[in-house]
């Protein structure tokens, strides 16, 4: 008769190779998971992450055991990053600055975590003996805050997070799939209670109701994932967060009792934290793919982050942003063009309403593209209006 799988063992692999959290369960997910999923795509807030609703896709998202031929159990890993080294209040009133999202200080965690997931799934051949197995790390079709809830590695807290009662929510989460079976551990048990702390902050009221984040709304997926002109009733709100946003872990109860993380494998870098605005307009394609190298901040390439930049600019108050700006509006990206227009009429003082307007007619004449044609008419068209 063959002796039990030791779990412990496995939790002292996976903490060798900078995993911070280890438990595990059976590839299933609950009915009431499929159904918040299901539901969420019906009602279109996966916004234009079209891959999200394709069929086969959505499928395979609810039944995690077609993600590998005789698997047994999902392993749910995660690994603590450093919150944001300033409160909310500081992030805000940094107003030259451009607030980026903890996770992505440093290097891509995506490639920091598939690195040590396969050493991991190695030394776990050693210990068990060859089994299949898959890793994934946020870039399949894996609900994997439903699975890391049921292998109780934490719950999911009402702004769709995974929080654990000792290091709170600032985890990045990877599964290992694999054919041997294991003891699952219990489900995590709920423990936000009647706070809603994370609801009332979202600048844009994201958080539509608890654990239904509508993406068309949130700046996490407005400044990384979507590729278009942001509307532009959602300008104002976003601030100066220009690659997500924290605002709902910042201000969580659990974050504020998470243990103190001593090492952070996503090595985060000063110049991420809290950047000068200005330093990062002027980047152009060589310099933001050098700055950004092997980072998730060149995920959304520099007319993405730079149209983010342009929003916080319009939004910081500040008059010395106006020349670069006006510089922009010659930029050969529609996006950053479009953008600089909105940001130049939201600052607009009236010393400079003339410099401004006449930069505005010369290049609205000019733009070939629709979409940024349509920002300079709107705003000649607000300038206008402020002077009667």
């Amino acid at each position: 008769m063959s002796q039990p799988i030791s779990k412990e063992a496995i939790r002292k692999l996976a903490l060798t190779q900078g995993f911070d959290l280890c438990a595990f369960t059976k590839p299933i997910l609950s009915s009431e998971h499929r159904a918040q999923l299901d539901a969420w795509v019906s009602h279109g807030m996966h916004g234009e992450m079209g891959y999200m609703a394709e069929e086969v896709r959505l499928e395979r998202r609810k039944e995690p055991e077609s993600m590998l031929e005789g698997i047994q159990t999902v392993i749910a890993l995660g690994m603590k990053h450093v919150p944001p080294p300033y409160s909310l209040e500081e992030g805000e009133d940094a107003k030259g600055s451009g607030a980026i999202a903890a996770y992505a200080h440093g290097d891509d965690y995506h490639d920091v975590m598939k690195k040590r997931l396969k050493a991991f799934a190695r030394d776990l051949d050693t210990l068990l003996g060859p089994h299949d197995q898959r890793v994934y790390v946020d870039t399949a079709p894996v609900l994997e805050h439903a699975l890391a809830e049921r292998a109780g590695l934490g719950w999911q807290g009402k702004h769709t997070l995974t929080i654990n009662r000792e290091h709170g929510s600032y985890l990045m989460l990877g599964e290992l799939f694999t054919t041997a079976e294991i003891e699952p551990d219990e489900p995590a048990e709920f423990h936000c209670g009647s706070c809603t702390a994370c609801i009332d902050i979202c600048p844009t009221r994201a958080i539509v109701a608890p654990f239904v984040v509508d993406a068309r709304l949130c700046i996490s997926y407005l400044t990384i994932e979507y590729r278009g002109f942001i509307p532009i009733g959602l300008r104002p709100m976003m601030g100066n967060r220009i690659y997500g946003c924290d605002d709902c872990q910042i201000v969580c109860p659990w974050n504020r009792k998470a243990e103190v993380i001593e090492l952070d494998h996503l090595k985060p870098r000063d110049g991420n934290i809290l950047p000068e605005l200005a330093e990062l307009f002027e980047l152009d394609d060589e310099g933001f793919r050098e700055r950004f190298r092997k980072s998730p901040i060149k995920r959304p390439g520099r007319a993405g982050l730079l149209r983010n930049v342009a929003i916080a600019m319009g939004n910081s108050g500040r008059g010395e942003h106006i020349p670069l700006l006006i510089k922009a509006l010659n930029d050969s990206e529609p996006l950053i063009r479009g953008h600089a227009a909105w940001a130049l009429a939201r600052l607009c003082p009236d010393r400079q309403k003339g410099e401004i307007r006449e930069a505005l007619a010369y290049h609205s004449q000019h733009e070939n593209d629709e979409e940024a044609g349509r920002e300079f008419h709107l705003a000649l068209k607000k300038i206008g209006e402020s002077d009667s």
